[in-house]
Formats: structure tokens, C-alpha cells, sequence
């Protein structure tokens, strides 16, 4: 807004930069707790949600053959492999027989 060819708009400058850097800071983490809250809570209500299938392992069982006779057929198989290891704490090479594992 002109009057008279002046600018009559309000300039503001800041006076302590430590005071704005902390309030910038301080905004900047809440919206990505705030996002980072809300990403988690959908992902937490797909982990809750999924159903599992508790296995016996045998004799000569990989998670590949697990994971394809037992995982869901819309993922890959390396994801479900991934998953297995991820839900059970194991590594894929690191089952026994008689161990049980669960499967989403």
C-alpha cells in the first residue's frame, strides 16, 4: 500500500538473534514432533492390526520357504523376510528346529 509513492509498510528487525534462532528452533521441533507423531501413530495401528502366524520350525525350514508358504502374497518376499526377522529379533540365517517364530 502506497501513499504519496512511500511505502507504508511495517519492516521489523530483529534486535537479539540468539532469542529469535532458539524461538525458530523451538517452532521447528514441535512441527516435526507433531508430524512424526502423527506418521507413528498410523504405523503403530498397522502393526496392531496385523494378524500373525505362530510357526514351528523344522528340520531343514529357511525363512524363504517360511515366507512364502506362510507371509502375505501382495509383498515381496524379502520384505516379508525382513519383517520376520525384524517382529521375532533373529537373523534370517539364525533358525533352529523347534523354534517358533511368528509371521505377519
Amino acid at each position: 500500500m502506497k501513499k504519496g509513492g512511500v511505502d507504508h509498510m511495517k519492516h521489523y528487525r530483529i534486535v537479539n538473534k540468539a532469542r529469535f534462532i532458539c524461538f525458530a528452533l523451538v517452532v521447528s521441533l514441535t512441527v516435526c514432533f507433531v508430524i512424526a507423531g502423527v506418521l507413528n501413530k498410523s504405523e503403530a495401528k498397522t502393526k496392531r492390526d496385523m494378524r500373525y502366524t505362530e510357526v514351528t520350525v523344522e528340520e531343514g525350514d529357511t525363512l524363504w520357504e517360511l515366507a512364502k508358504v506362510y507371509g502375505s502374497e501382495d509383498k515381496d518376499i524379502r520384505e516379508v523376510i525382513y519383517d520376520i526377522c525384524t517382529l521375532n529379533d533373529i537373523k534370517a540365517g539364525d533358525i533352529k528346529p523347534g523354534q517358533t517364530i511368528l509371521i505377519p
